[in-house]
């Protein structure tokens, strides 16, 4: 085939598959981009093929043998998304990674059970275990590695009121969507990541905070990855204090001989 510009990826990923031969399909970063779970073509192509063949390797092609669930998606024959997750997941380094790898593929469509349900036909699969693990929470509404960390080292930690997550509601006259919502305290909190908030708080946050106090008169509190990742105690101390001024009686739990919380 000719070609007089430049080869655009969709065409390299095609040549790809028809290089690794029968039984291929996109998998990993190649999978994630085409279930739009990534957001940016990958430079190498992974393609899987069955275990039973071989295929030379090939510049700017990975090839990957195994067996996993295929199906059609935008023309291509494409590892699913929960095999897709599980894949990715064996490259993951950190429990952030893992969370933002399983947060992404619920995000494009992949249910939870199904990632669980491919981690049971798949015993060998590196992370499954922390997988299991981490898919009760984004089950529950845990939507990225910040909530997380806050879910964890904020409230679990230190024995603190868990919040209810990604919480719909009508204040002043329109729909908001709160990142969780601590219910008979008045408080809710908001976590600035790059999902929701990319960039940083906007117009929009303003325009919510102040309507919640206004029309609930319910306290914001709002929280970056620096002051939930790097000062998760001190973070505490303020949330404890919100809660001290709407009434709590509750009783916090100190994480260690160093930590604030009282």
């Amino acid at each position: 085939m000719l070609h007089s510009g430049p080869v655009s990826w969709r065409n390299r990923a095609r040549a790809a598959l028809l290089y690794a031969g029968k039984g291929a399909a996109l998998s990993h970063d190649a999978a994630a981009f085409v279930h739009e779970s990534r957001a940016t073509p990958p430079r190498v192509i992974d393609v899987r093929i069955p275990p039973e063949r071989w295929v030379r390797p090939s510049q700017g092609i990975r090839i990957r043998r195994g067996i996993a669930v295929v199906h059609l998606r935008a023309g291509f024959p494409v590892v699913s998304r929960a095999d897709t997750a599980l894949d990715l997941l064996g490259a993951t380094r950190s429990d952030d990674e893992v969370v933002g790898v399983l947060c992404a593929a619920v995000r494009a469509g992949a249910h939870p059970s199904e990632i669980l349900d491919a981690a049971e036909r798949r015993p060998t699969a590196r992370g499954r275990a922390l997988a299991s693990e981490m898919l009760g929470l984004v089950g529950e509404g845990i939507e990225s590695p910040l909530e997380m960390r806050y879910h964890r080292d904020v409230e679990r930690r230190h024995g603190l009121p868990h919040a209810v997550l990604q919480q719909r509601q009508v204040v002043g006259g329109l729909w908001i969507r709160a990142d969780g919502v601590y219910p008979g305290l008045g408080v809710r909190r908001e976590l600035d990541g790059e999902v929701a908030h990319p960039g940083g708080r906007t117009d929009r946050d303003t325009w919510r905070d102040n309507a919640v106090v206004i029309a609930r008169r319910e306290i914001t509190l709002r929280y970056r990855w620096s002051h939930v990742a790097g000062t998760p105690c001190r973070t505490t101390v303020q949330v404890v204090a919100a809660f001290r001024s709407q009434g709590w009686q509750g009783s916090p739990l100190p994480c260690g001989p160093s930590c604030p919380v009282r």
